[in-house]
């Protein structure tokens, strides 16, 4: 992604035609390799290519130019939408004053990381209608133009940035300064294919839609299981179709598929989440290990034992989802999307924060109680268990990225992992682990947990703190131990509002000010009340945290519980991850009334 950019250059131009919806109302596309939103306008309005963390061919959600719009041309029209089931297909449907059309779109798999394959397909279903094709592809986050454009027969051709374009469906179209424009006259019942490949090789080969298509929809129906077992079972299966779309063939996993989309406005917490953080892995590691030992388990045990066993102590919280290091921070010359930044590359990718250790700990321990434990990832616990010896002590950024200092969390999430792995491997190891535990375990009581029983956000801090709800749901504390209901409690007074939570107290400024309320947190704090054994305040929780979504059914990182708007990247895979493990851990037992 280069270096901080010149603030002498030029900026790219901005795409007037494509201006901000609220986070709500757009909808994700997601191959594993690499991901695309969608408006309520038909526009694809952000891709990346040709992966994940490469720069943008379609920028125009934070600014930039490019954009790929299939949209009536009445536009007294109405919109909805809605992603066909177990899968992250989208179905754009409008109506207008006399036809109602859809637009069904999807990133083609199975995916290669060199290639990214879009179909679009119009259908009318009542009336007759007009559509509008616009594509302006603008790589480099809108900074460079499409060159060398021919129609070779009824395939368009072109050079975008590094890569190569192909465009099938749109050959009576004709290519300006505002891109390739066309129109399209549709009667009831008919259908019409676009196919756009953008590639980092010369396109070869027919590209056939139909076959496209039908290899698309296979794909997805042997990725996506059956979820009619689990609370919320449509609910749970979109999770799983989110995760695996946000999930690489390398096992990594992206935090979310934006970048700069911001948490509050105007506050500068406008981040890159293009990457795959080790704790988010985990986290979506344990909630398909609580269903079935599903593909996506498998993936994430592969790609954490492989990061723990190149870089060992020095292991980074967050890659590339090829394994690589995460760019330094700067900036593009963009306006950003509004109240956010232009932001790409994460600083924190190169913290040391001691709970990768223990989530991936205890995400060992699951792939070992479905018998998926390989022998890489048996190698990687020692190497682990190693690291937090030599580490526990040592001060660490934690589960929210903040400051150096002594968190409680992040101590008893190894402690977590440890005795988590105890239980599944045998002799010397199991004894090390249990040992280590106990006294990082004494440690940490002694220097974080209060004389009422309640513990401490971090050593220095007396406040509520969201986080030290994942040991609570982890069942970190032995049986009985008091300690867990009175910080559940605790939490629950301090930092929940209208059946929402957040994360810990901003000094002086009200909650629901200083940020929105943390999805994941309300989550945990259901999968924590299930643990002690409160299961209808539990739904409670699980039910309201899984209000807090767009008509697409995509979770953001926070909630504005008053404006009741999603903020931050989207859609934000650790969230999507709680909601699925809830499904799981929920149906354990009877609803209750």
């Amino acid at each position: 992604m280069g270096d901080d950019t010149d603030s002498d250059a030029t900026p790219p131009p901005r795409d007037g035609g494509c201006p901000p919806w609220v986070l709500r109302d757009y909808a994700t596309l997601a191959d594993g390799e690499r991901g695309a939103l969608v408006d309520p306008k038909g526009r694809i309005v952000w891709l990346c290519a040709p992966r994940w963390h490469d720069d943008a061919v379609f920028s125009s959600l934070i600014g930039g130019a490019g954009h790929f719009a299939v949209t009536p041309t009445d536009d007294w029209h109405v919109w909805g939408g809605y992603y066909e089931d177990g899968t992250l297909i989208w179905v754009s449907r409008w109506v207008t004053r006399d036809s109602v059309v859809e637009c069904r779109d999807a990133l083609a798999m199975p995916a290669s990381s060199d290639r990214l394959v879009l179909l679009r397909r119009m259908r009318v279903e009542r009336g007759a209608a007009r559509l509008r094709m616009i594509l302006d592809p603008r790589p480099g986050f809108g900074s460079e133009r499409v060159r060398d454009a021919r129609l070779d027969g009824e395939v368009w051709t072109a050079r975008a940035g590094g890569l190569h374009l192909r465009l099938l469906g749109a050959h009576r179209a004709s290519w300006g300064e505002e891109g390739l424009r066309g129109e399209f006259r549709l009667a009831e019942g008919e259908e019409h294919d676009l196919v756009l490949e953008l590639s980092e090789r010369p396109g070869a080969g027919p590209l056939e839609p139909g076959r496209l298509w039908r290899e698309t929809e296979q794909q997805w129906k042997d990725a996506v299981p059956d979820c009619s077992d689990l609370a919320a079972p449509r609910d749970a299966r979109h999770a799983y179709a989110v995760l695996r779309g946000l999930t690489s063939d390398s096992g990594g996993m992206v935090a979310a598929a934006t970048t700069s989309l911001p948490e509050r406005a105007n506050s500068g917490r406008s981040y890159d989440y293009r990457f795959a953080w080790l704790r988010d892995q985990s986290y979506a590691g344990l909630a398909v290990a609580a269903h079935r030992p599903h593909p996506l388990l498998d993936g994430a045990v592969r790609f954490v034992a492989e990061r723990i066993l190149v870089d060992g102590d020095a292991v980074r919280p967050a890659y590339t989802v090829t394994g690589g290091p995460v760019p330094q921070e700067s900036t593009l010359p963009l306006p950003g999307y509004p109240g956010g930044s232009d932001r790409i590359g994460n600083a924190a990718a190169t913290q040391f924060q001691l709970d990768t250790f223990g989530e991936a700990l205890q995400l060992f321990a699951a792939a070992a109680r479905h018998d998926r434990l390989t022998p890489e990832a048996e190698q990687a616990v020692t190497v682990a268990v190693d690291a937090v010896e030599r580490n526990w002590q040592r001060p660490d950024a934690g589960l929210w990225e903040l400051d150096d200092r002594w968190w409680t969390h992040s101590r008893l999430s190894v402690v977590c992992g440890l005795r988590r792995i105890a239980e599944v491997l045998p002799g010397a190891t199991s004894e090390r682990c249990a040992k280590t535990a106990e006294v990082i375990l004494a440690e940490t009581r002694r220097r974080c947990l209060r004389p009422d029983g309640r513990w401490r956000r971090a050593a220095d801090d007396d406040g509520p703190e969201a986080a030290l709800l994942v040991p609570v749901a982890r069942g970190c504390m032995p049986a009985g131990d008091p300690s867990a209901a009175t910080t559940r409690a605790y939490i629950e007074d301090c930092l929940g509002e209208d059946g929402y939570l957040y994360r810990f107290d901003h000094e002086g400024i009200p909650l629901g000010e200083a940020e929105g309320a943390f999805l994941l947190c309300g989550f945990t704090m259901a999968l924590a009340t299930c643990h002690l054994g409160d299961r209808q305040r539990a739904w409670r929780w699980f039910e309201r945290t899984r209000s807090a979504c767009g008509p697409a059914g995509l979770f953001a990182e926070e909630y504005d519980v008053r404006q009741r708007q999603l903020r931050g990247n989207l859609p934000q895979a650790f969230v999507h991850a709680m909601l699925l493990e809830c499904a799981a851990r929920l149906d354990e037992g009877p609803s209750p009334d």
